[in-house]
């Protein structure tokens, strides 16, 4: 799999969101702090995510603080 990463945090899947054709991955990267990216399903698939997952989230993404 190639993959190009604009950002890299590492943290704690605690929330995953689907939609229609995007999904919604919030993200536990500690002392409270909470990140929110936005990826297709399909990432999320190839990815093989899910909550409780120790992940470093790479994709390109939208991220809200």
């Amino acid at each position: 799999m190639k993959l190009s990463a604009r950002n890299q945090l590492k943290g704690r899947i605690v929330e995953l969101r689907r939609g229609a054709t995007t999904a919604h991955v919030r993200i536990d990267i500690g002392n409270g702090v909470i990140v929110t990216s936005s990826i297709t399903n399909e990432a999320v698939d190839d990815l093989g995510l899910s909550v409780g997952d120790d992940q470093s989230p790479l994709s390109r993404l939208r991220m809200s603080w």
